[in-house]
């Protein structure tokens, strides 16, 4: 009987994780497919203006991150997190660029301050992160190696050192 409840068990963790990849690859497909529109929306904006200023390149480029953080997950199934604060940094960037100056003086300095200690935080973080991943790995690298089976976690383990295998 409990022979019969592990083999139930597998197969709906194997269906459960079919499923979480299909979901996985549909929304990403489609926020490709937002994202590609989006960008194509924003071409034919500087199109007709006929010239493109600083805040639309850098749109462009928030975009064209975007779409390399897709393909890369789409490539590595990985969600890489530096992708995110490239992101991050390129909003922060042109909304200093653009948007700042709008402001009253008053609020300006400390805006400014405000969005340029957050761009030397996300920058520090990518450091961070970069340099951790060179010398211990990313935690992708060993799940190869460490894949628990749907029934491992439920049997006890015998000995230490088999377990440290």
């Amino acid at each position: 009987m409990a022979k019969n409840n592990v083999g139930i068990h597998e197969r709906l963790q194997g269906i459960g994780r079919e499923f979480v990849d299909v979901s996985h690859y549909i929304i990403l497909f489609l926020i490709s497919v937002v994202v590609v529109w989006t960008a194509g929306k924003e071409f034919f904006v500087i199109f007709q203006k006929g010239s493109a200023d600083l805040k639309d390149i850098l749109l462009l480029f928030i975009y064209l991150e975007l779409l390399a953080m897709i393909g890369i997950y789409f490539k590595t199934h990985r969600l890489p997190v530096q992708f995110l604060i490239f992101i991050a940094i390129t909003a922060l960037s042109r909304h200093l660029v653009v948007d700042v100056q709008a402001v009253s003086d008053n609020f300006h300095l400390w805006l400014l301050a405000t969005i340029s200690f957050a761009i030397m935080v996300l920058s520090a973080s990518i450091v961070i992160l970069t340099w951790t991943a060179k010398m211990f790995g990313r935690p992708e690298d060993y799940l190869k190696d460490h894949q628990v089976t749907s029934t491992e976690h439920h049997l006890p383990c015998v000995d230490n050192k088999q377990s440290l295998k």
